[in-house]
């Protein structure tokens, strides 16, 4: 022995999904106009032909939610839950209203967020 310590080898988590196959493969949304902040709403409830990120997508949005929310709220990329929403919005199981535009405030107080980084 040289004083190294042993490397453990990573273990892989089995619950774990690769964001392209949640998508099947797609990285662009079908509505390229989805911001962080649009707001999304189901139109129902879930449909139970639907996969369970998509079921889960619906029932988060029970009430008008932001897009960013959903995608903590459901564990998955920004990028997939875009997809995701765009896809339930083609679909009819979601509707989207983006605010017109940022409130000043809003605007400065991300401005003075970034500058305290």
């Amino acid at each position: 022995m040289n004083g190294e310590l042993p490397r453990e080898e990573p273990v892989e988590d089995a619950t774990f999904v690769r964001p392209f196959i949640i998508t099947g493969g797609r990285a662009e949304p079908l509505q390229a106009d989805l911001r962080l902040e649009t707001l999304v709403v189901a139109v129902g409830v879930p449909d139970e032909t639907l996969t369970f990120e998509r079921r889960h997508i619906v029932a988060v949005c029970e009430r008008p939610t932001t897009v960013a929310e959903v995608a903590s709220r459901v564990g998955v990329p920004l990028g997939v839950a875009k997809v995701l929403v765009s896809d339930l919005v083609v679909a009819g199981q979601l509707t989207c209203r983006q605010p017109a535009e940022l409130p000043l405030q809003t605007l400065e107080r991300i401005r003075d967020h970034v500058r305290a980084l």
